[in-house]
Order: structure tokens, then sequence, then C-alpha cells
């Protein structure tokens, strides 16, 4: 199947022209080669009918031919719009829907937002439809703050969506004045209905406002979300952390199975939903902050919080070194990692392998078929520290008490660093082994002169290597 639309250069669907068994395939390579030296690559998860999956649409306005209004997409690398009547990507309902605001828009006389001059008025639409509840709700972006016969406007955009067969549940007037490619303003006006749509997904009904994060593929998010909870194997014991969590979608489907859920996202308005989102499921196991996940993450695990199961769904650019530094310290058994690009996957990875997780299986989601994109949900779980520090074992080495051969003096130097930031030498280990009992071996690099000062552990230090060797269970 094609579209006439790839021929002027659209750029929304590169991989329209390929077979999409060949397409599914070239993902998966993509997926093993970038993730296949952690551990296994499973099969992707494809589509069964691979078309009209988006349930959000973003049209711009500009004039056509006559002088028309028309809106569309932009052209590849470019600021030119392609008018757009119909996607193969698009579903169906909100092609119909943007036809109707399209004529209602004309009988206001209302202008298309001319970039160069600032003239003008409308400047994109957004549509969305809860692909569950069939809701529609329709935003119209303006360049200023008042629109004129708002009233006519709606009754107008109402009658030419009934001609379609399309009920409309609300229509939101969002106000962007910036110069500046960012398609919503901070500025919003309800003209009808509530100013949300209501979704439900793996047994959880949404409240979708204009900003929230919402996947645009309703029918691989409850697999790529199935995959992420399965993999967390949860008892309903555990405490879990959602990360960079939206409006709480992954975190509220893992609460029927664990013990509490702690949410964080940096947009304070999908952690307002995520909040509501939660009382109207009657979720009353979880809990929401509006904060950086990094700078989050990073003082709960210097207060000693802990969680047993991490989920971490990042945007593009994936999560930060400090995160990954505050996972390691918070220590959960299993990390579920969600993510929409291989590469920036496989650098986090990386440092996640490197702090003690091992990948148990990687299995990529087509989320975004006819695109590149692809997402991949990962499973790591916390190796125990003697199976993965490799150790030079010399002859005089042998001869440890139980308690000595529980861990190495790198391994309580690793965890007082990690815990408490702090630095201690071998010299200090070895003085707070000798005061709870702990046999020593003799130590051949002493000062020969016999009256060297041997520096004393400082309390601070005493007390955080007491904690490890707490820990590693040798005292």
């Amino acid at each position: 199947m094609d579209c006439k639309l790839r021929a002027k250069n659209c750029g929304g669907c590169p991989m329209l022209g390929m077979d999409y068994a060949a397409q599914l395939k070239q993902k998966e390579e993509t997926v093993k080669k970038l993730l296949g030296r952690f551990g296994p690559v499973e099969h992707i998860r494809g589509m069964e009918t691979p078309y009209h999956y988006r349930n959000k649409v973003i049209s711009t306005f500009t004039t056509g031919w006559g002088g028309k209004l028309t809106s569309g997409i932009y052209a590849a690398n470019s600021h030119k719009v392609l008018p757009v009547e119909s996607c193969l990507l698009q579903d169906e309902v909100l092609d119909k829907t943007m036809l109707a605001v399209r004529a209602a828009a004309g009988t206001c006389h209302y202008q298309p937002f001319n970039e160069d001059k600032g003239t003008g008025l409308l400047r994109h639409c957004l549509l969305r439809r809860g692909v569950m509840t069939g809701q529609v709700m329709v935003v119209l972006v303006t360049a200023q703050p008042v629109l004129p016969g708002a009233k006519n406007f709606v009754k107008a955009l109402l009658t030419e969506a009934g001609k379609q067969g399309v009920a409309i549940t609300t229509i939101v007037q969002n106000v962007n004045d910036r110069k500046t490619s960012v398609v919503l303003g901070d500025m919003e006006k309800v003209l009808y209905g509530k100013g949300f749509i209501l979704d439900t997904l793996c047994g959880k009904t949404y409240a979708i406002s204009p900003r929230s994060f919402y996947q645009i593929n309703h029918t691989q998010t409850e697999v790529l979300y199935g995959l992420a909870v399965d993999a967390a194997h949860l008892t309903g014991k555990e405490v879990v952390l959602d990360a960079y969590c939206g409006i709480g979608t992954i975190g509220l489907t893992a609460a029927d199975h664990a013990k509490q859920v702690v949410g964080v996202e940096v947009n304070r308005d999908a952690v307002h939903d995520a909040i509501g989102n939660a009382k109207h499921n009657g979720v009353k196991n979880a809990r929401f902050f509006a904060a950086d996940a990094t700078r989050w993450i990073g003082e709960a695990a210097a207060a000693g919080e802990r969680a047993d199961v991490i989920f971490m769904d990042p945007p593009r650019e994936g999560s930060t070194p400090q995160f990954i530094e505050s996972v390691a310290r918070m220590a959960p058994k299993r990390v579920v990692y969600v993510s929409c690009n291989p590469v920036t996957l496989a650098r986090d990875l990386e440092l996640l392998t490197k702090k003690g997780y091992k990948v148990e299986c990687s299995t990529p989601v087509d989320m975004f078929p006819h695109s590149e994109h692809v997402e991949t949900v990962v499973l790591l779980s916390k190796l125990k520290v003697d199976h993965h520090i490799e150790i030079e074992l010399k002859m005089d080495e042998l001869d440890l008490t139980a308690a000595e051969s529980k861990a190495t003096y790198d391994e309580i130097k690793a965890y007082v660093l990690n815990k408490y930031g702090l630095k201690v030498s071998q010299l200090y280990i070895a003085q707070i082994k000798r005061k709870c009992g702990i046999i020593e071996r003799k130590n051949y690099n002493v000062s020969k002169k016999e009256d060297a000062k041997v520096p004393q552990c400082p309390p601070e230090k005493e007390a955080a290597i007491m904690d490890a060797l707490k820990h590693f269970q040798m005292i």
C-alpha cells in the first residue's frame, strides 16, 4: 500500500513502501545489533493491521488553492505545508474531524497564521480520540487570545462534524502567541465540553487533556505495558518506582500487583492528570510527584529510600548517568526499562550493567509501523555481588575467616562510596574489621620504621564501614 503524499516529500512514514514483514525484520535486526551484546533479544511484536493507528493528529493551517483555508503536515526538512485530506496512519475518525474543522473555520472566515509576516489567526489543530470510548477532542491553536465568533465556530463545527458522522466530545482553544515551532502555548480556554476526553488502557480509565502525554498507538501500547508489567514479576509485596511516569499509565497498570507505587514526572500537568487518574480508578496505593526524575531519585537514594522494582520510561534522549547512579544506590531487584530510542538505550544499558545489573531479555515492539522508530522493553535483574566482581586470587588470600570471605576491600569501598559519598582506605577498613573481631592477614606493606604513626579512621568513616560490614553480613 502506498500514498500519493510520499511523492510530495512527506516524511511521516518513510518505510511505507516496504513490505510490513520486511519492516519488522529490519527493526528487529537494528535492536539486535545495538543490544544483543547485553543479552537475548526476543522477536519483535508487530501489528496485525498496521494502519490508522494514530489516535493523535496535529495539522497545520495554510492557504490553499484560490486562497482557501486548508491544513496538513510539513514536508520533510521544510516548513512547507502539504495539504492532507486523509492519512493511512491516522485514525479515520480524526481525518473526518479535521475536514469538519476546516469547513467550520472557513465558514467563520478565519485566516491561517503566517509565520514570516506574523499575521493571521489559526496556527494548528490538535485532535485526539479515545480508541475505546470513541470520545473526540478538538484543540484549535490560535496566534492571539481572541477567537472572533467563538460560539458560532463551535456551532458550525458540531454541525459539520455531524455531517461526517462524528460526535465531538470537547473543543478547546489554545493560545500560542510566541515565535516558536512548539505547537501548544500555555493558555487554554474550554469552548465546549469538559476540556478532556476519557480512554481505557490496560483495564484503567484515563483523562486525557490537550497537553497530556498519551501513547498514540492504543493496540501496541497494551502490548508494551503488558510486557513491562509481566517483566517486573510483581507479587503484591513490592515498592515500585515509576520514573518519567507521564500521566501514570505504567504505574497505575502495575498498582494492582504491587504494595506501593511512586511516580515521578517533571511535567506538572501530567502529574495533575496522574493524581486524578489514580482517584478515578480507585487506586489508593499510588503517589505521584512533580519533579525532575534525576534530582528526585538522587535525593531519595541519598536519604536511604529503596524500591524493589524501578520502571524507567525516559524521553528519546534517554536517562542520565546521575539517574543510573542513583538506581544502583537504591539497589532494586529488577529494573524495567521502556525505551523509544535503542541508541540511547544501549548507552544506558552499558552503565547499568557496570553497576551490577544483568540484562535478562529485550523485546522490541513496533509502536510506529511504517516509520523507523521502535520501542523496546528491557528487563534487568540485580546480580549478587560475588557473581559479577572479578577477583585476582593469590595463594596467601586463601587463609580467610568466614567473615572476611563475604566481601573484598574493593566491594566495601564501593558500597561506602555509593551510599555515603565517602572514600575509605584499605587501612581504615582493616582497623574497623579488627575492632569487630574479624581476623586480619599480616600486612607486608606497613612502614618498617618503629615510630611510624598510623592514621586512625575518622568517626563518620568508621560508621560507614560498620554499615558496609553489616550489609555484607560480616558482623
